[in-house]
């Protein structure tokens, strides 16, 4: 069985390069969405199209996700469960989610929804960055090494 890049696609601004540098190392990559993905604009990857509803895709790549696999995610409990289920998790930002890192990250997110919530913040994103895209390429890079060094 080979190894899966597993790309969170609804949001996912590194699509492209995740696709390539999956290639590049023999894994696969699976674009998982609600919807809207044009099959023909990535044609090695494998679209996987779920049904309408929260939380769907993230199901899918859950459940899919094994040791040795990569998860490409903003969403910080799509991460936690990918690396519950002893897959790597990392950011479209190049942020890699670790096991300790992942309960600050949890607790971090939980934190900015309340102060979104009381109105004290209003929820702005900083803009993705060229720099962003790179430190994302490395960062895979260097996960898709490591999964594949002998342990």
């Amino acid at each position: 069985m080979s190894r899966k890049v597993l790309i969170d696609a609804d949001a996912c601004p590194v699509k492209d390069e995740a696709i390539e540098v999956a290639l590049r190392h023999e894994a696969e990559a699976f674009l998982v969405s609600n919807g809207g993905m044009r099959p023909s604009r990535y044609p090695d990857a494998r679209i996987v199209v779920v049904a309408e509803g929260p939380d769907a895709a993230d199901d899918w790549i859950a459940d899919a996700a094994a040791p040795d696999d990569v998860v490409i995610t903003a969403d910080i409990p799509l991460a936690a469960r990918a690396l519950e289920a002893g897959a790597a998790a990392l950011g479209p930002t190049g942020r890699e989610f670790t096991t300790e890192s992942i309960g600050s990250a949890l607790s971090m997110r939980a934190f900015k929804q309340h102060l979104r919530e009381t109105g004290e913040s209003k929820g702005y994103n900083a803009s993705f960055t060229a720099a962003d895209r790179s430190r994302f390429r490395q960062a895979l890079e260097l996960i898709l090494r490591r999964s594949r060094s002998p342990s």
